[in-house]
């Protein structure tokens, strides 16, 4: 279906976001851990090449950083469990 189409009701367009470069290094955190091959994969989603996307990855891994979560100081945990109530079947 073309951009813009006529209906009964009027013009129809559809809006064209392409994904940022943050956005598309997000997405490739997903299918890879290397970093080289997520900057190949943002930069096939987004169909820029590799060189661009490569200069964002390395501005935004100097100052995100990434801290695995510590466990909590007491280090005890809690289970909740749930009980379920007794029926009573009646029988006439």
């Amino acid at each position: 279906m073309p951009a813009a189409w006529k209906t009964k009701y009027g013009g129809r367009r559809v809006r064209h976001n392409p994904p940022t470069i943050e956005e598309a290094l997000e997405a490739a955190q997903c299918f890879t851990d290397d970093p080289a091959s997520q900057i190949e994969v943002a930069a096939a989603l987004i169909g820029l090449p590799v060189e661009d996307v490569r200069a964002v990855a390395q501005r935004r891994t100097t100052i995100q950083r990434v801290v695995p979560a510590t466990p909590s100081a007491s280090g005890r945990a809690v289970i909740v469990e749930r009980r379920t109530t007794r029926r009573r079947i009646v029988i006439p």
